[in-house]
């Protein structure tokens, strides 16, 4: 499974792969279940990047998380389970005494990596390189008025404001970089008590969050409640009630491609103070000079606009368990996911990012989303020494509704209104709903004869209302055996093999995630001059019908020496077939596109996890380690050739990984006069390539760059324990996929092209005495290498120390005298250490207003992961 959280801000999507990627259009998130109701977990934001709805669950109430990968366990779950099923269960009371816990947690953040940059020495002296490269292509004097370094020593004078001087006092340098980053201050304050009777049973949690981001602006903070209440009301008939509430408010900021993103100040001109010296505000604030830096300078944000995304969420569950007879029971679940989002963004007249509206705009988007679900089934269970049997049948209902009111308003009477009331002119309003349904049948059954053989079918039944008419129903079957070696007669009483089993399973599974209403005929509303009107907008097709994903799982789970040693070995196969695609249609139609099942793609893997006690007694010592290979390719695609990301440098294609790169191939610098040159790779007449190099960008053949798919990933764990001292150690990595840094290459790492700030690699650019090197002569305005091409491709592999934690619990003798039942005190350290060769910041890394299916391993200006101190105490009471 690889978990990349993307983005270093806070609330921010993550992404989430459970054995690679299954679809090309579809989404490619597994199904996150909370105590048996599937909840909303896609992107609900409209600026600034995805979202993370899971951010407004409280974790420290969660007791597990598993992970359904193989067919027959994600089967269970059928028409949602193609991308594989996170299973979260939360806590629940215990026939106990009352027991009370209070933790409290502080800790910091800052960047994990940074990106060094030029100084404002360094950055005059490859500025005046690169005009006089210009001059001398373009034949001109520097001392000409119209030569580069004319403009480049006038430039120098503007931006900043009279304290450059000349190429040996350029007066003071800042550091851009360091002012996107803050010191991010963390706290969270737990409280929950548990407890119960043999009948009534409770658990109640509150936890409030307050975190400031790495990222100047960013903040989150979070309050949320949660009440489990488990009722034996008789002898047959059991009732329970989950709620979870929760206020989150994130202080949000752009997408890493807008100009006020804070990381994308690197690319200002040192020589630029941050601050105008007359007006003591940030460069670029009115009443000052307003083109100075020459971009946006995000310190005007603070205090001057803001970014709020406000979300109320519930998520609750009712069920009822009836005993109709001895091994007969039926249960009842009615769930709700509950989501009211309000954003608000606003930014006054000091912004100058006025929208057209010099005297401030304001924008407020209100998104509601009801997500009601339940499920009725009956489970039979019967078993002795001999033989074993279980079986389920039922069906389950879920249907949600989005409703969508935006308003904008242009124009405040001054900075000190903020509401849209406020505004000179209401500009824009819009509102939308949209809806979606499944509805399912469901059986399975599990049958164990003499503890060793195992046999598991399960069937569903599966309807959506986002397919056609004549396709809305799908069949997902499964099927699972199992044989517990370890338990016959030649292995009972084995001392090096304690445990031993083989199994194998096969599954179908089903996926709905593309939208609403992608099969049916529709109409638009819109207007002939003032008279309203429609027109049909998109063709119908009966036909479409569910993306189906077969998988074929062998595994083999081991013990050895009475289970100090245990593990797992699976090995899978996973075809996916009838693509859900967008497929071009002729214009003379009327229409460019309608979505079709067409293409077929294929994930294939081995997992490995092997579990250690190194050392037992009073000193205990654990390891757990997991590596998993997947090999993704698209197999059929009827043809076609799907493109995305920054420039189209990606691509869906037959016989390659999902989002390959397609780039022309970089083939280094001339020595002789420091041109970027390419590999032509045009076909000669026997069919091999040429690999002669060129000068000339156009005249090389774009060719597969590599992927951004990592081949392998892998953790290890190492826990220690000594009376009351624990330590955990966890480092997690990925190996073989490649990323994209052209986002940030094209304006920062181009040899000088702009006038934008450059890493500190390109002062290797080649000069007369400097031929051996990889980065072209640095020339201003003039493309020179800065194109897209595997130039700028980079190798993401990386090994991470993910998470250490030390804690001590005090001895019971002693935290008795102040009538407590344990204290616990505990530092906890993430993100420590990074090893990679990655060029950029971080190497989890997906920029947050580029992603797609097809559009992965972007980085544009993208914040790196935070690396986080923290400690804490916990008491029991």
């Amino acid at each position: 499974m690889v978990i990349n959280a993307g983005s270093g801000k806070l609330g921010q999507g993550i992404q989430v792969r459970v054995r690679g990627q299954s679809s090309v259009s579809a989404s490619n998130q597994p199904l996150y279940v909370v105590d048996g109701i599937p909840i909303i977990s896609n992107n609900t934001g409209s600026y600034g990047g995805t979202t993370n709805p899971l951010a407004d669950l409280n974790m420290q109430d969660v007791e597990s998380i598993e992970v359904l990968k193989d067919a027959s366990a994600a089967a269970i779950y059928g028409s949602r389970a193609a991308n594989g099923v996170v299973l979260i269960t939360t806590k629940r009371g215990a026939s106990e005494k009352t027991r009370v816990n209070f933790s409290y947690q502080y800790g910091q953040s800052d960047a994990a990596r940074r990106l060094q940059f030029l100084n404002a020495q360094q950055y005059v002296d490859l500025m005046l390189r690169a005009a006089g490269a210009s001059d001398r292509i373009d034949g001109l004097a520097a001392t000409d008025p119209d030569s580069y370094t004319a403009y480049i020593k006038d430039y120098f004078g503007s931006v900043s404001l009279g304290q450059y001087k000349s190429p040996t006092d350029v007066g003071p340098s800042t550091n851009w970089g360091d002012l996107a980053f803050q010191k991010a201050p963390l706290k969270q304050y737990d409280l929950n008590v548990s407890g119960g009777t043999e009948k009534t049973r409770f658990y109640l949690s509150g936890q409030f969050w307050d975190q400031k981001g790495i990222l100047i602006g960013n903040a989150l903070k979070r309050m949320s409640g949660r009440i489990n209440l488990d009722h034996q009301a008789s002898d047959r008939l059991r009732i329970g009630f989950n709620m979870s509430l929760s206020r989150t408010l994130n202080n949000r900021i752009s997408g890493d491609r807008q100009f006020d993103n804070p990381m994308q100040m690197v690319a200002l001109a040192p020589i630029t103070p941050a601050t105008d010296p007359e007006t003591g505000l940030p460069t670029g604030t009115p009443p000052g000079d307003i083109s100075i830096p020459t971009y946006y300078n995000p310190l005007i944000n603070l205090g001057n606009a803001y970014y709020n995304t406000t979300s109320h969420r519930n998520i609750s569950n009712l069920y009822g368990q009836y005993t109709l007879l001895k091994g007969l029971t039926f249960r009842s679940e009615l769930g709700v996911d509950l989501l009211n989002q309000q954003e608000e963004l606003y930014y006054n007249s000091k912004t100058q990012r006025n929208f057209g509206a010099p005297q401030g705009y304001g924008e407020n988007l209100f998104t509601r989303i009801e997500n009601y679900n339940t499920n009725n089934y009956f489970n039979y269970a019967v078993g002795n020494a001999v033989h074993s049997f279980d079986a389920t049948v039922g069906m389950s209902y879920q249907q949600a509704q989005t409703k969508t009111n935006s308003v904008e308003g242009r124009d405040f009477p001054s900075d000190a209104y903020r509401m849209i009331s406020s505004a000179a002119r209401i500009t824009d309003g819009s509102s939308s709903e949209t809806n979606f349904r499944f509805l399912s049948y469901f059986a399975r059954a599990n049958y164990k004869f003499n503890d060793r053989y195992l046999l598991g079918l399960s069937a569903r039944i599966d309807g959506s209302s986002r397919f056609g008419s004549n396709s809305q129903y799908g069949f997902f079957p499964a099927a699972s055996a199992g044989w517990i070696i370890s338990n016959e007669g030649f292995l009972r009483d084995n001392r090096l093999v304690s445990f031993l089993k083989l199994r194998a399973s096969y599954g179908e599974t089903g996926n709905a995630e593309i939208g609403n209403f992608p099969a049916r005929g529709l109409f638009g509303a819109t207007k002939y001059g003032q008279l309203p009107g429609q027109f049909p907008s998109q063709l119908m097709n009966p036909d479409l019908r569910w993306e189906t994903t077969r998988q074929v799982d062998i595994g083999l789970d081991f013990g050895l020496f009475r289970n100090r040693i245990s593990g797992e070995i699976d090995v899978y196969r996973k075809l996916t077939d009838g693509l859900l695609l967008s497929t071009n249609l002729p214009a003379t139609t009327g229409f460019t596109n309608i979505v079709r099942n067409i293409g077929k793609m294929e994930n294939k893997g081995i997992e490995f996890v092997l579990n250690t006690e190194n050392a037992v007694g009073a000193f205990r010592w654990t390891t757990s380690f997991n590596a998993a290979l997947n090999l993704n390719k698209v197999l059929d695609l009827n043809g076609q050739v799907i493109e995305g990301g920054i420039s189209s440098q990606s691509r869906a294609v037959e016989g390659q990984p999902l989002g390959a790169f397609f780039l022309r191939e970089y083939a280094g610098v001339d020595p002789a006069n420091g041109d970027a040159l390419y590999y032509k790779n045009t076909k000669n007449t026997d069919g091999s390539l040429d690999r002669t190099t060129t000068n000339v960008y156009s005249d090389a053949q774009r060719i597969v760059g590599g992927s951004p798919l990592p081949r392998w990933t892998g953790g290890l764990t190492n826990t220690f324990r000594y009376r009351g001292l624990d330590l955990s150690v966890f480092f997690y990595g990925q190996q073989g996929n490649l990323l994209n840094f052209f986002g940030v290459g094209r304006y920062s790492s181009a040899n000088a092209l702009y006038e934008d700030n450059q890493t500190i690699d390109q002062l290797q650019a080649w000069t007369p005495t400097n031929t051996n090197t990889r980065v072209p002569e640095a020339r201003l305005y003039m493309d020179n290498g800065s194109q897209a091409s595997t130039r700028y491709l980079s190798g993401g592999s990386f090994l991470r120390l993910r998470n250490v934690t030390l804690g001590y619990t005090l001895p019971q003798s002693l935290v008795s005298r102040a009538r407590l039942a344990n204290v616990r005190v505990f530092a906890t350290g993430q993100n420590l250490w990074t090893l990679t060769k990655y060029i950029g910041w971080d190497p989890e890394v997906n920029a947050d207003d580029v992603v797609s299916n097809i559009a992965q391993g972007y980085d544009f200006y993208t914040a790196p992961q935070p690396r986080t101190w923290s400690v804490g105490l916990s008491l029991g009471f």
